[in-house]
Formats: structure tokens, sequence, C-alpha cells
């Protein structure tokens, strides 16, 4: 084997690892395996939190029962000091076990005859609440996207990695909250979505087909930048409220920790009052959701199709055959004149197009030229890249050949695969 031919098969040994890696790299990225924590369920339960108990018993057994109910007695006491802010005599271990609807062990320690924990009690809000003469909340926001940016080390971060600030918000406990949070974790392709960039982009069909994806009405922007004196020493976090998608203020605070590895708790403790900010901005109206995110494509009715409208004539209303006139068939259904009797419409078709987009403007042109096409009922952009590929959701009245065929009268070039179509222009 020759020198020139033994280069060259290592060469290709060397592409082939690197073209596997790189395939690798983009697969986990898109997988986002290790991208966000799934936020924990929220229920409007009264939770009391951090009750710590050492109870002694006949057993293991005995002492965590004894336990568990000597819990509920004091997160009782705590719940009538909280909500009605005075001391109350407590209530019979019978009528307790009817209200708590969980226990949550945050940390137990189990021996012999002795049981030492830290316990949380959750009260069903209903039965609590007539105790207590408390009623649900009357005021609730519409579904609200979180996105929430870190600045860490001078760059932001929203679902690139596993942040401190994503798992806080993934713990927070929203049931009892005035805000419907609707908490993505960086699944699948919303890391790629959800981005610290996406904050500062205006356009309303980009943010609507995202909150679409989600549920949601509008979105909540909390922003946390931290500050470190020194590695494991000091840090402050500036945290600020901001919302809609034109990223608008409402208000920032400061909270400082001694130790880096308090970090979660600061992060905990500025959700909480974010929380009572975003509350607050919602009962004095500032929080309400953008009317401008509501897009209508516009129509003219002139253009309407009655073909589009499975309805049936009345018979006294039939016309005889003419110009611009309909009539109905053996079957009860709307023939047009250029049809033969019986024809059916043609079905609706849904069809992912993939476009590129150097810039927004392209975003944009792209949308408009496949809505041009007769027989294109919607297209939007479904995903996004910017510098590259993004993906078009495009609703059609026929298959996907004859769109393709459309496509290529424009002037674009068509690859066309299995429910999807490929396009460009000539020279990209």
């Amino acid at each position: 084997m020759s020198f020139l031919t033994d280069f060259k098969i290592r060469i290709a040994a060397i592409i082939a690892v690197v073209t596997m890696l790189a395939g690798t790299v983009v697969y986990a990225q898109l997988e986002g395996t290790e991208r966000g924590v799934a936020p924990l369920a929220s229920t409007g339960d009264f939770e009391i939190m951090g009750v710590k108990i050492d109870v002694r018993g006949d057993n293991a057994f005995d002492a965590r029962k004894k336990g568990w109910e000597e819990a509920q007695r004091e997160a009782w006491k705590m719940l009538y000091k909280r909500t009605q802010g005075g001391e109350t005599k407590g209530l019979p271990d019978a009528t307790l076990n009817t209200i708590v609807s969980a226990i949550i062990v945050e940390q137990e320690q189990i021996g012999p005859k002795r049981y030492i924990a830290t316990l949380g009690v959750m009260f069903d809000r209903a039965r609590a609440g007539s105790i207590l003469g408390v009623g649900g909340r009357r005021l609730r926001s519409p579904p609200l996207l979180v996105l929430p940016i870190m600045w860490s080390g001078g760059s932001p971060q929203v679902f690139e990695n596993r942040t401190e600030w994503q798992k806080a918000w993934a713990r927070f406990n929203s049931g009892d909250s005035a805000i419907d949070y609707v908490r993505p974790y960086g699944s699948d392709s919303e890391s790629l979505v959800l981005t610290a960039g996406q904050a500062n982009r205006p356009n309303r069909r980009w943010w609507r087909n995202i909150l679409d994806q989600f549920g949601a009405a509008d979105v909540i922007i909390p922003i946390v930048r931290l500050t470190y004196e020194y590695p494991g020493g000091p840090v402050t976090g500036r945290f600020t409220a901001r919302y809609g998608p034109d990223n608008r203020y409402i208000d920032s605070f400061t909270l400082k920790v001694g130790r880096s590895e308090d970090i979660s708790k600061m992060l905990e403790q500025g959700i909480v009052r974010l929380d009572n900010i975003y509350a607050s901005a919602l009962t004095r109206g500032i929080l309400k959701t953008d009317k401008s995110l509501i897009i209508e494509d516009p129509f003219n009715l002139d253009e309407l199709n009655l073909e589009d409208f499975d309805l049936p004539l009345d018979p006294a209303e039939e016309t005889p055959l003419g110009d611009g006139s309909v009539t109905t068939g053996a079957n009860g259904g709307v023939e047009s004149p250029g049809e033969a009797p019986g024809a059916a419409p043609a079905a609706t078709s849904s069809i992912s197009l993939q476009f590129d987009t150097p810039d927004v403007s392209a975003v944009g042109r792209g949308e408009s030229a496949v809505r041009s096409i007769p027989g294109v009922t919607s297209a939007s952009t479904s995903s996004l890249a910017l510098g590259g590929v993004s993906v078009m959701s495009v609703t059609y009245r026929g298959d996907i050949s004859t769109l393709a065929q459309a496509l290529r009268a424009q002037g674009w070039q068509v690859q066309q695969g299995a429910g999807a179509l490929r396009i460009s222009r000539p020279g990209q």
C-alpha cells in the first residue's frame, strides 16, 4: 500500500468520525435530554412547608404515624396564623384527616422508636377554606408562557443548559398564584425556539406561532442577572419582571446571599417576589394580553367559494343554471357550473415546507409568496432558524404535487419528499 493511499484512508476515517460526532451533537441539541427539569404539578391547595417533627413511638411505624399527625396539627396552626393573623386552639385529628390532601416528606430519619423529619402539609382549599372563611381567587390571568432568562458569566441562557433559574421555576408551586404559568423546560425543539434573543423580537406572527404551540395567550419574561464577588463567595441577584412581545418592564429588585451554595434558595425567594409583582400588575391592569397578538388573516367576501362550506341549499332558494349561479345535485350538495355533476371538492392537505431564511425579511417574503398561491388557506412559520432553513406549515386545497407545480410556476426550485417540500430560489 502506497503512502498516498494510506493517507487517503486515514483522512476518510477522520472525516467519518467527525461526521458521526457532528450528527450526535445535532441530535442531542434537538433531543434536549439535558435541557431542563419538568415542572412540578401545581394545585390550588394551601401548602405549609418546613414543619419540623421529633417524636417517639412504640415502634418505627407508630413513631412515623404520630409524627405525621403532629405535623398536621402544627401546620394547621401555621396556616391559621398566616391567613387569620392570630392563634388557634387547633382542630381534632379526625377533622384534620379530612382536610389534609397530602404529606410531603422533605427529610426524614426513622429509628426503631423515634421519628425525626421535616415535612410539608397540603390542605384541601375547598374544605380548609370553608373553615377559615377564605374563598378562591376571583381574578386569575390567562395562560402566560414563562421565558426564564438567566445572565451569568456575561451571557444569557434559557434552555441551552440546565440552569438553577429554570430548576427554581420548575419547583415553584403556582397553584395558589393569580398567574396561570405555562412552564416549558426545553424538551425536543423548545430549546431552539425559546431563546434569550426571542425576547427582543416583537414580530407578532412569530410570537403567535410560539404561543399557539404551548396554548398560551401571552408571555412573561422573568430575568435574573447573577454577579459573583469571587468563586464560592457572595452572589448578588438582580431580578427583573418583564412581559409581552415588546419585552416591557414592570419592576425589579436585588437579593444577595453570602455563599454560592445558597443560590438556589435566593432564586426561590426571587420567584416568590416576582410572582407578587406579576399578580399586582394583573390587579392594576398592567399585565393584560396584547391585542396585537390576536391575528386574523383578512379575506374578501367576493373570493369565497361555496365549495369550501359543506352546507346544503334550501330547495326554496334554488336558482336556474346560468352565469355565476349554483344548483343542487342529486345528493343535495352544491355544484358549480364548471363541475361535472357529483364532483367532490379538492381535499385539504397539511404540508411542511422548508425554505431558506438568511435574515428576518426572508421569513415575511416566503410566507407572502406561498399565501399568494391559489388554494393556500394558511401559511405560517412553525420552526424558525435565522441564517438557516426554517419550516412553514401550509394548508392547501389540493395535493402536494399540485402545490409543487404552483411553486415552480412562481420561479421556485422545488424538491418533493414525503409530505414535505424544500423550496429555494435559483442561485441560492
